[in-house]
């Protein structure tokens, strides 16, 4: 596979899972995060990372609009619940 179309597929997987995520707006940050160890706000940073590292400057809450389809503090007011006690003792021991 030559790399233009390696780069093709791997931002076509990207688009689809922002999709699958929107998509999926019940499941919370905090699952993705004690499930699979990123979550929404990671993807927002590695998007503006890769675009550093290729000389282009985007906002951290740029990325998050792209990778949330909305203003973050609007997907939040909309689709975020608490985290549960349980949800937040597993979130810590994981930073042990």
């Amino acid at each position: 596979m030559d790399k233009e179309t390696k780069m093709q597929i791997e931002a076509a997987v990207f688009r689809r899972l922002l999709e699958h995520l929107d998509s999926r707006k019940d499941v919370q940050n905090i699952e993705l995060m004690n499930l699979a160890g990123f979550c929404r706000n990671c993807l927002s940073k590695w998007y503006v990372s890769a675009a550093e590292e290729r000389g282009e400057n985007i906002s951290y809450a740029s990325a998050r609009e792209m990778v949330y389809g909305m203003p973050y503090d609007e997907w939040k007011e909309k689709f975020q619940t608490p985290a549960t006690p349980e949800q937040m003792d597993k979130f810590k021991s994981r930073l042990d």
